[in-house]
């Protein structure tokens, strides 16, 4: 007969001293990192919150905008129904549009700060030409409908276009991305990038200082850039 003797392993006071360390160590980074990912999903929260918030204020800019689209359209079509009326008749026309006109320039003047200059006097140049006589109504009519079709164009087209701004006091030449006749982005050439806003019957371009701002900013810019005019972008708020 063949006796086996089994011994049990001998666990020192030092081993039960460094795995009770050990233990205490695991257990606070466990802790730690709990709290990290309870930080983490707080955050998560609040940034879709802010996102929902966003994409609400978002949405109401783009609806008001496609409003304005389909009220400039109702114009048109009621200016063009009204010349249509007069006819040839020159003294009847002639009234008909300088109203089209003067309901132009207001729209322009309150709307979205894009090449506004540009705008007001391309309807100036009609206007005066109208008055000395030198363009038949019926000519200046071609003109004015011309016009508005394209206002009607730009709220449907997105774009990257140059003209000056104000800001922070002074007019600088900026590149600016333009959404439709929604929202207007901004970046000068010294690396400021900013965004149109309205506050109190006025338009401001506003220069953001946030990184994360300028990063989007600068991806909306790069994406027109390359002519990816669609998808999904995360903007700072215009309003």
């Amino acid at each position: 007969m063949v006796t086996l003797a089994v011994l049990a392993p001998v666990v020192s006071a030092d081993n039960v001293g460094e795995l009770s360390k050990r233990l205490i160590q695991l257990r606070a980074e466990v802790e730690e990192l709990g709290a990290e990912l309870s930080l983490a999903r707080e955050e998560y929260k609040q940034r879709m919150s802010a996102l929902v918030a966003q994409r609400g204020e978002l949405e109401g800019r783009i609806k008001r905008a496609r409003v304005n689209r389909e009220r400039l359209q109702k114009e048109l079509d009621r200016n063009l129904e009204q010349a249509r009326q007069a006819g040839a008749n020159d003294d009847l026309l002639k009234p008909v549009l300088l109203r089209a006109i003067e309901e132009a320039s207001s729209r322009i003047l309150h709307g979205l700060p894009f090449k506004i200059d540009e705008r007001l006097e391309a309807l100036q140049d009609i206007r005066d030409q109208l008055n000395k006589g030198v363009m038949p109504p019926s000519r200046a009519a071609t003109r004015l409908w011309a016009f508005y079709e394209d206002e009607i164009r730009l709220t449907r087209e997105n774009g990257i276009y140059r003209q000056p701004v104000e800001v922070e006091g002074e007019i600088v030449l900026a590149d600016v991305a333009r959404l439709g006749m929604a929202m207007l982005y901004f970046v000068t050439a010294d690396g400021r990038y900013g965004i149109a806003r309205k506050g109190n019957e006025e338009w401001e371009y506003q220069v953001l200082d946030d990184g994360d701002d300028k990063k989007r900013i600068a991806h909306l810019f790069d994406s027109l850039h390359k002519q990816i005019r669609s998808g999904y972008f995360e903007l700072p708020s215009p309003l």
